[in-house]
């Protein structure tokens, strides 16, 4: 069930402008009857507007009139047909002005260890484009003399247990990794 609006001021509106019980009011805005009566008795939320819930299609008139006439009904939400919006994605990862150019040995590291990963899991992981992979891949990049292949976890552009996921979804071993980061960690 989705949450009620301002349930507090709701329930302020429900007090004021219908003749429901504490007990169909505290049900509905999801508060203790005790809370309910407390806002009656203006102890709680003194001074509060109240939040309309008919205006704003939380709960139809009928509805309320057909709990007013049943003291053991519970009020319904109403339902809408709009369709629900789409969950946005976190989007790409902020990667530091310092730590840019750490990308191309990141990905010389991923592509000579593990050449079973596709560009778009290399791309995912660091957060780069095939162009750049592929370059990379083919020794065409702008920088290739100066590129040294180092783990991308121990630079920072991905966590180890990301990495170790693409790997295994992708068909390697990814426990010799974490060897190699605690390997890599004691290297001076």
């Amino acid at each position: 069930m989705t949450q009620l609006l301002m349930p507090k001021a709701t329930a302020v509106w429900l007090i004021d402008n219908t003749g429901l019980t504490f007990d169909q009011i505290g049900d509905f805005c999801n508060l203790h009857p005790l809370e309910v009566q407390a806002i009656a008795d203006g102890e709680i939320g003194a001074g509060m507007q109240g939040y309309d819930p008919v205006a704003n299609s939380q709960v139809s008139r009928e509805e309320i009139s057909r709990c007013e006439a049943d003291p053991e009904a519970r009020l319904k939400m109403s339902t809408s047909n709009l369709p629900q919006p789409t969950a946005r994605t976190k989007g790409p990862r902020y990667v530091p002005v310092a730590r840019r150019g750490d990308k191309p040995d990141a990905i010389a590291w991923l592509v000579k260890h593990h050449p079973e990963l596709s560009d778009a899991q290399i791309g995912k992981l660091i957060g780069t484009t095939k162009d750049t992979i592929t370059k990379i891949r083919e020794r065409t990049h702008w920088n290739i003399s100066n590129i040294q292949p180092k783990h991308p976890a121990m630079l920072g552009l991905c966590k180890q247990p990301d990495l170790n996921a693409a790997i295994e979804k992708a068909g390697g071993q990814p426990k010799q990794d974490a060897e190699q980061v605690a390997n890599l960690s004691e290297v001076p």
